[in-house]
């Protein structure tokens, strides 16, 4: 476990590339730390299916949470960015297959919090929040419904559907934090009534369903900046209670 020497600037945050042993795999990440403000809170940003931890749209992400003196940290997940095998393209099955291929659900859950907690040691433990739509939940509904750590969440695109349906079906009722949840009305890949169902069966007390027209991946850039808003609203509001 250790930082590598992938490391970087955007902006608003410089970034430092590390690698985290995961029960004999390596699971490449990048952390992203303000260059101004405390950095007082974390929030893990998972990536899409066939895309990587520093995607475009995550890094926008990282610039509006820098600008709010607020930490990163992503990953890749399995079959995605540095851990890709073979050209990288995926039909449905072949995603599947690299999604259970790669360990499955157990496997994401046990590389997102060996990755925190290397975070943590380096950097400090401090309120965390995760942010993923599509496979971004899929990976971060099992996490957060088992790692108490993770304090709200940003949701979306995604629904008892594809290939950890049963996980998220099991798990979502173990989701138990504030949480904002992502619907394209007219999603090609995941249908909007396995979002609403999946929304449904969330744990938590405090939840609400953003939606809005358009395909999977044309979310309005107005409710990306708004669900950032959110996740820095919710975080100060949690610390605050902790003081």
């Amino acid at each position: 476990m250790a930082w590598n020497d992938k490391d970087g600037e955007i902006e608003h945050a410089l970034e430092r590339g590390f690698t985290v042993n995961v029960d004999g795999h390596s699971v490449p990440g990048v952390y992203w730390q303000p260059k101004q403000g405390n950095a007082d809170f974390l929030v893990l940003l998972g990536h899409g299916g066939g895309t990587h931890k520093k995607v475009d749209y995550l890094l926008a992400m990282v610039e509006l949470l820098a600008q709010r003196g607020i930490a990163a940290m992503s990953i890749d997940g399995p079959g995605h960015g540095e851990r890709v095998q073979g050209d990288g393209s995926q039909s449905v099955n072949e995603f599947a297959s690299l999604w259970h291929g790669g360990g499955g659900t157990e496997t994401v859950i046990k590389d997102w919090m060996g990755c925190l907690d290397f975070v943590e040691a380096k950097m400090g433990a401090r309120a965390t929040a995760w942010w993923g739509l599509s496979m971004g939940t899929m990976m971060g509904l099992p996490v957060t419904a088992t790692d108490k750590r993770i304090r709200l969440a940003l949701f979306g695109l995604m629904g008892d559907w594809g290939p950890n349906q049963q996980d998220l079906v099991r798990l979502a009722p173990k989701v138990t934090c504030p949480v904002r949840f992502l619907v394209q009305w007219d999603d090609e890949i995941v249908p909007r009534d396995a979002c609403f169902s999946l929304f449904n069966l969330l744990g938590s007390k405090v939840k609400t369903l953003h939606a809005n027209p358009g395909p999977h991946a044309a979310v309005p850039r107005f409710e990306m900046v708004a669900s950032i808003a959110y996740l820095d609203e919710k975080l100060r509001k949690y610390a605050a209670t902790q003081a």
